[in-house]
């Protein structure tokens, strides 16, 4: 069922609005996506959209075993309400030797339980979620993602001292600490910057370094 290793081939279990929007965006990035599920109405719901979907009990290991899984490069375990499927489901991927094993976790001590397992990497969608909005609805920020050891991303509107000069004239960098990765103005395509980028009034700025600074720099836009 599930092509042979080749590093395009996906297996995302639970069917739900992460595992959906995961796997969605899987095929749209071009990879064959094999979907499981227990439901058969959210099988068939997802039957014309999907490379293939099955349904089938994750938990079990023989069951996984005769949908290829066994021959799977990446697996997305996307159960979240029933902790106890979603931790047998990532044991039973660990004993089929799955390579690259992501589970969703609804808190911080299911995601342990999720990495003794045999999760290589577990995500918070809720948790990461909240704090993104949080960042921007009580700051400056259009958008934020942070990284696990105190790297941020932001987008952010240009601070109005740094309008009608150069990135380099402005020395917002030295200043701030932080790096003006790319600008984008209006519909203008997305530009990478460089020391001779001017910025205008009501630029969108691009901007990475500590979370901290990151932030810091965000308010003052």
């Amino acid at each position: 069922m599930v092509p042979r290793r080749d590093g395009g081939s996906v297996a995302v279990i639970g069917l739900g609005r992460f595992g959906s929007a995961v796997a969605t965006s899987l095929l749209h990035l071009g990879h064959e996506v094999l979907g499981v599920d227990e439901n058969p109405d959210i099988v068939q719901r997802w039957a014309d959209r999907l490379t293939h979907v099955v349904q089938a009990d994750s938990t079990s290991t023989e069951a996984l075993r005769q949908l290829g899984l066994d021959d799977s490069a990446h697996a997305v375990v996307g159960i979240g309400t029933d902790i106890e499927a979603s931790v047998l489901t990532v044991l039973a991927l660990e004993e089929l030797g799955v390579p690259d094993i992501w589970a969703k976790a609804t808190s911080i001590k299911h995601g342990r339980i999720l990495e003794r397992t045999g999760a290589h990497h577990v995500v918070y969608p809720e948790a990461a979620m909240g704090e993104r909005v949080a960042h921007m609805v009580t700051g400056k920020m259009i958008d934020f993602i942070e990284f696990d050891d105190g790297f941020a991303i932001a987008k952010t509107q240009a601070p109005r001292e740094a309008a009608g000069k150069t990135l380099s004239e402005s020395a917002l960098r030295t200043r701030y600490g932080i790096t003006i990765v790319g600008l984008k103005r209006g519909r203008n395509d997305f530009a990478y910057a460089r020391a001779d980028t001017l910025v205008e009034d009501g630029d969108v700025l691009i901007v990475s370094g500590p979370t901290t600074l990151v932030e810091k720099f965000a308010a003052i836009s």
